[in-house]
């Protein structure tokens, strides 16, 4: 991180029904919160109008914030209806980053709590208080979407910083 403004990095936990998102400012030793939140969408809609609105929410957030980087956490689902929902609102995530020409890298759910949580299996609510004390936050972000969104963006800059991520262009 060569650049004296520093790194903004989008992290993205990628859901059908709910895509939480996080930036994280990385500046040396330093990481600060930009934004977060989540995109949601109702079951009411059909699959190609939730998938639209997570892509349009997505490429908003990339509009208004312009990040350097992406960070998306790739998944691991037991029920093949799961996996296929939640892989769809992945490739969403990865045509939202790669449009906008940035980098994305992936990052296993246990990677993420790795890093963060010093545990690979840490709990939801272990990852939001991680977060919440290693980004001076008052509260755990809400929702836990957000959250794991975060989480997903400072373990890119953790890992960045160490040099063990491959970015990939």
């Amino acid at each position: 991180m060569s650049d004296p403004r520093g790194l903004t990095v989008l992290g993205i936990d990628p859901g059908l029904a709910v895509t939480g998102y996080g930036l994280i400012l990385a500046q040396g030793d330093s990481h600060r919160v930009v934004d977060f939140g989540a995109i949601s969408t109702s079951g009411r809609l059909t699959r190609a109008q939730r998938l639209g609105r997570i892509y349009e929410g997505l490429s908003g957030v990339i509009r208004t914030w312009s990040p350097d980087e992406v960070a998306v956490e790739d998944f691991i689902v037991g029920y093949v209806r799961a996996a296929v929902a939640v892989g769809e609102a992945r490739a969403v995530a990865l045509l939202a980053a790669t449009q906008a020409g940035l980098p994305v890298s992936l990052y296993k759910p246990s990677e993420v709590k790795q890093f963060v949580t010093s545990y690979g299996r840490g709990s939801k609510e272990q990852v939001q208080e991680m977060v919440r004390a290693l980004l001076g936050l008052h509260e755990p972000p809400q929702p836990p979407d957000a959250a794991d969104a975060l989480a997903v963006a400072l373990c890119h800059c953790l890992r960045r910083r160490t040099n063990i991520v491959e970015v990939q262009p």
